[in-house]
């Protein structure tokens, strides 16, 4: 299956995209993954982005679109995909129907994680990072620590990051709606939307994408 995973930030995107390619055995293309890989590897791509990034700007969408081409082109996605992150605007979901029709591909689903807006804002701005180890999350609601701002595994200090503010995450919901919400339209007109509540376990919500899928 040709996918693209869609959903405001605090979604989930990242972890049920992780279980969606494992479950379908397909990769799972992120535009994270792609920045970090190119720059590590010294790509010209890699070279481009992090010029770009250096200097606090956003990297222009033709860099994206050739990092994404590149990847998708890999023997491993030769049957098929799982897109997170990519396309994030209208202008690039249309690079992505050119590539796809000029390879004789299609998508075959656009996966939409629907969340209320308050949840996001409760789910990112409850996280808490252990300044020795930021692998060690905790939420203030859904996994407090045992001990208020000291992390269970190695006693450090719990903080919460500057952008997962209350403000900064309503700030990129206005960018989510503004700039990557109209690529649902784009990709409803083409009847390939799904829809599904991204509310509940990690479970419940992988096999509710799974049923959609099934039936796309």
């Amino acid at each position: 299956m040709r996918i693209v995973l869609v959903g405001p930030p605090g979604a989930g995107k990242g972890t049920q995209a992780a279980y969606l390619a494992k479950n379908l055995s397909i990769p799972h293309i992120s535009t994270g993954d792609l920045f970090r890989a190119n720059i590590s590897q010294g790509t010209d791509l890699g070279k481009q982005a992090k010029a770009y990034m250096d200097a606090g700007n956003l990297v222009p969408d033709e860099v994206t679109n050739a990092m994404a081409q590149d990847r998708m082109e890999k023997p491993d996605a030769e049957n098929g995909f799982l897109l997170d992150g990519f396309p994030r605007n209208v202008s690039q979901a249309g690079v992505l129907d050119e590539l796809l029709t000029a390879g004789g591909l299609k998508l075959d689903a656009v996966l939409d994680l629907e969340v209320p807006e308050d949840e996001v804002v409760k789910r990112i701005a409850g996280r808490r990072i252990c300044r020795n180890d930021s692998a060690h999350v905790f939420h203030v609601t859904y996994s407090p620590p045992k001990k208020e701002g000291v992390c269970d595994v190695c006693g450090g200090e719990l903080y919460q990051r500057d952008d997962d503010s209350e403000e900064t995450v309503r700030t990129r919901l206005e960018v989510y709606h503004t700039q990557t919400e109209p690529i649902i339209d784009h990709y409803r007109a083409q009847g390939l939307v799904v829809t599904i509540s991204a509310l509940g376990k990690v479970t419940e919500v992988t096999e509710r994408a799974m049923e959609a899928l099934g039936r796309a």
